[in-house]
């Protein structure tokens, strides 16, 4: 999405944007991503191929805004009853969300249209919000906890690297280990 601003909600802007990225996202299941244009998008949603581009700029731009909205989450994490549970369900779900093709896609597709990084922050603000609701109930339970950025730095960047640059190997097993390095970071006693 560039440096443009965000959609105000409701108004004919967020119907614009709601009708470009269905059509988006319904192209996207009847052909290769390689066939999609901004022509073939803009007569799906019912809007001339100007007021995409003014919108979005370019195809890429557009593709990043859809992706970042496909990777929001849709409900808040489950409560497992403690921290260590909640943090490695959280984190297998996680792992197997964004290593699937469709997750894989979104993530290059959120990257490769952001050139001035807004996507990207906001993709990692969507984790750093889910962590905040596992922290916080596990504080309303009087648990020890790290605090939001040591568990992003612990848990979601190696995941993101090993997806992005290393891929192979990555499975619950793997989230597991990073919850559980977490908390012998913290020590023994922390938990």
């Amino acid at each position: 999405m560039s440096s443009k601003p965000r959609v105000r909600p409701g108004g004919r802007s967020a119907r614009v944007q709601a009708s470009v990225h269905t059509a988006v996202r319904e192209l996207l299941k009847e052909r290769d991503r390689e066939a999609l244009t901004v022509p073939l998008v803009a007569q799906r949603a019912g809007v001339t191929p100007s007021t995409v581009y003014r919108r979005w700029g370019n195809l890429q731009e557009l593709l990043s805004d859809v992706a970042v909205e496909r990777l929001r989450p849709d409900t808040e994490p489950e409560d497992h009853g403690d921290l260590r549970s909640d943090l490695t369900a959280w984190a297998e779900q996680f792992l197997d969300e964004m290593t699937s093709a469709s997750g894989r896609a979104y993530i290059r597709d959120a990257l490769l249209g952001d050139p001035d990084g807004s996507n990207a922050g906001q993709c990692s603000a969507y984790a750093a919000e889910q962590i905040n609701v596992i922290l916080a109930r596990a504080t309303d339970r009087e648990e020890n906890t790290p605090d939001v950025e040591t568990a992003m730095d612990r848990i979601v960047a190696p995941m993101m690297y090993r997806i992005l640059f290393r891929p192979a190997g990555l499975d619950a097993a793997y989230a597991h280990q990073l919850v559980t390095e977490l908390f012998g970071i913290r020590g023994k006693g922390d938990q």
